[in-house]
């Protein structure tokens, strides 16, 4: 039993050996032409191989030293999106485009370095659990902005039209300088063709991304041997080692490595999430988040664009059987075989064969289903949906989803506060005899106010409000028996109560404290506290009497 839970958790074992090396080769076909149309996205011209780079480097090491058995990782789009950001500010700041021989490529890999060390980080101080806590309307905006991205980007290669930057940089160059290149047009819609109506059957044996890439290529330099940008020259050798520069623009290399840091762990540990609900695996997000910061740091020494964990990739490898490490590492070793054999076919592919591919995969990134169904289920979710879908495509990435949050939290607290406010008297246990012959004593000259569960600081406010309300009553008795546990905001709220209720010089009274509950009280100094609310009523009475 021991032995079993173990491979649940940690993955290694060789009993699934046939079906791993199978789950390995299957999502390794889906991902050769994802890497090349990530590395050109990311990049620009000449980029391809960088994201093919990536992909063997990031899907070996996240697998060996990840935390979720079945994930296969590689580039993504939020990671060759913010890539492509990373290249736009750099060169607003001077730097060349160019990458061959050029000093982009140094600096690139420089904030992929940087962005795996804070990965790492983030994994030693144990951070994993919490990033998995994004509320959904932000991460559906984030995800629906990244997919709107893509598109925009690509529309230039798409059409034949030189593009570079972001996503309003590049509009404004298409519209000004429409003019599409034929061939291109014919090559993309080719593409689109192939990739969105190629017929079940012939996808699960040949995923449409790769038989668009093994039948528009050949053809496209058959037809248009001159007209269209492709690909280029591949370095040979392999993999190549590219020495950071870390000598020159440091603010923006720090915020981009830790822009791609937080977007890679939410995009791993989310896949992370899917694959455990498809799997008899469950993953770890701290061990997952290390895994990963390893693969990138290294992956930005080799020159290969940063990876995350590939939502697509990683069902396609479960579904084909993979369900260890093993499987994560053969797609690495496949696509390095492939590299190796098969790079001067390779430099023929159309940028605009590209582009078509990655509209495909912007149009299945966006969360149709809840864009189509927000506004019916909730107004304020809807708002902050499209809130960070609107900041990711035109502000910042790491901004909207701050800020997505921080306003999703506060809508939280405040539907929290209201749901206090107006259950507090609900399914409450009925008061003693002796109990409601106290109260009935004491009269208005005692107000009595039964808490329960978590309590916030926005429902102490209102409270308090209530309470001012009712400006005839003597004593305040507050009573925190179904309170089972009390944090420090909870404790705070209470102070706060007190602290009104005395400066309009009324005595309080706290009864059903008991154990870490009163001894946190004591630590605020709550004065007053009494052990039930029986006894609290009792000493109510003896006071007013007094």
């Amino acid at each position: 039993m021991g032995q079993r839970r173990h491979e649940l958790i940690y993955g290694f074992s060789w009993k699934n050996w046939r079906n791993d090396l199978s789950g390995g080769l299957t999502a390794a076909v889906v991902a050769l032409p994802l890497a090349l149309a990530f590395g050109n996205a990311a990049l620009g011209p000449g980029g391809a191989i960088y994201g093919l780079y990536g992909a063997i480097v990031t899907g070996f090491l996240a697998a060996l030293f990840g935390g979720t058995p079945a994930q296969v990782t590689g580039p993504t789009g939020p990671m060759s999106v913010t890539v492509a950001g990373v290249v736009s500010s750099l060169a607003a700041v001077g730097v060349s485009r160019e990458l061959s021989g050029g000093e982009l490529l140094p600096l690139v890999m420089a904030a992929v370095v940087i962005g795996g060390l804070f990965q790492i980080l983030m994994g030693l101080l144990r951070l994993g659990r919490y990033i998995t806590l994004v509320p959904y309307s932000v991460v559906s905006g984030f995800m629906t902005g990244i997919g709107v991205i893509i598109l925009c980007l690509q529309i230039g290669p798409l059409l034949g039209i030189s593009s570079r930057g972001g996503v309003l940089e590049s509009l404004q160059m298409v519209a000004t300088d429409f003019s599409p290149e034929p061939a291109a047009l014919v090559v993309g819609a080719a593409t689109l063709l192939v990739v969105f109506c190629s017929p079940r059957r012939l996808s699960k044996l040949i995923p449409s991304p790769l038989l668009a890439l093994v039948v528009i290529t050949p053809l496209s330099l058959w037809l248009f041997p001159e007209q269209l940008p492709r690909i280029g020259t591949i370095p040979e050798g392999g993999l190549t080692v590219t020495l950071p520069n870390w000598q020159q623009h440091w603010p923006v290399l720090l915020k981009a490595g830790l822009v791609l840091a937080v977007l890679g762990a939410i995009d791993s540990l989310l896949t992370s999430l899917v694959a455990d609900n498809i799997s008899p695996t469950r993953h770890r997000s701290d061990r997952e988040l290390v895994g990963q910061g390893i693969a990138n740091s290294v992956a930005g020494l080799l020159s290969g664009l940063p990876g995350a964990g590939a939502t697509m990739r990683t069902v396609i490898n479960i579904k084909s059987g993979g369900r260890t490490p093993l499987s994560g590492m053969t797609h690495s070793i496949v696509l390095l075989l492939l590299l190796l054999g098969a790079g001067p076919l390779a430099e023929g592919i159309p940028t605009a064969l590209l582009a078509g591919i990655l509209i495909k995969v912007g149009l299945d990134i966006i969360d149709w289903g809840f864009l189509r169904r927000a506004h019916r289920l909730s107004f304020k979710t809807a708002l902050v949906m499209w809130g960070v879908l609107l900041m990711t495509v035109f502000w910042d990435l790491i901004g909207a989803v701050l800020v997505g949050m921080f306003v999703a939290n506060l809508l939280t607290i405040e539907s929290l506060t209201d749901h206090q406010l107006d259950t507090m008297h609900e399914d409450e246990e009925p008061l003693s005899r002796e109990e409601e012959s106290l109260l009935k004593r004491c009269g208005d000259d005692l107000m009595l106010f039964r808490l329960k569960g978590p309590l916030s600081f926005g429902a102490a406010k209102g409270i308090s409000e209530r309470m001012m309300l009712v400006r005839q009553y003597r004593i305040l008795l507050l009573d925190i028996t179904n309170v089972p546990h009390l944090g420090v905001t909870a404790s705070l709220a209470i102070e706060r109560m007190v602290e009104e209720a005395v400066q309009h010089d009324r005595q309080v009274l706290v009864a059903g404290a008991a154990g870490k509950v009163k001894r946190r009280l004591q630590l605020f100094g709550i004065p007053s506290l009494v052990d039930t609310r029986l006894e609290a009523l009792r000493e109510a009475e003896q006071r007013l009497n007094s």
